[in-house]
């Protein structure tokens, strides 16, 4: 049982997969700053809002004395977080990898695979017409 554990652990995508939750933790950090430092604030300004997170309030008049708000600048700053990562991890390493895909494709040696013979229903059909020809 602890074999397999040991052997599941030391696979080179257990290791992978983790740094990458590492790095993407920190890397989510890091747009979540950028957003909510520049973006938020630039595009709040927009609406009059001291951030995009309180910008585009709808107040919903409940039966007591309080109000509740939704503020739909929120989401709005969810999905350019989102888009913003997105571009990021596109052009910062799926790109890169493509092109180094590309380049190693192209330097990898052609080959060539030679032509396939007749099947082997072509092959009895001639056989049937070459022992027709030969009985006529």
């Amino acid at each position: 049982m602890l074999s397999g554990f040991k052997a599941f652990i030391l696979r080179g995508n257990v290791i992978d997969l983790a740094v990458a939750v590492v790095i993407g933790a920190a890397f989510t950090a890091v747009v979540n700053t950028i957003v909510e430092a520049v973006f938020n604030p630039l595009i709040g300004a927009l609406f009059n809002a001291e951030s995009l997170a309180t910008a585009l309030p709808l107040v919903i008049p409940t039966a007591g004395e309080a109000e509740a708000t939704i503020y739909f600048g929120a989401v709005i700053a969810a999905i350019i977080q989102f888009l913003l990562v997105a571009v990021v991890v596109y052009f910062a390493i799926v790109a890169p990898m493509n092109y180094a895909n590309k380049l190693a494709d192209a330097r990898k040696p052609k080959v060539v695979e030679p032509e396939a013979g007749p099947t082997e229903a072509e092959l009895l059909l001639q056989i049937r017409d070459l022992l027709a020809k030969q009985n006529s």
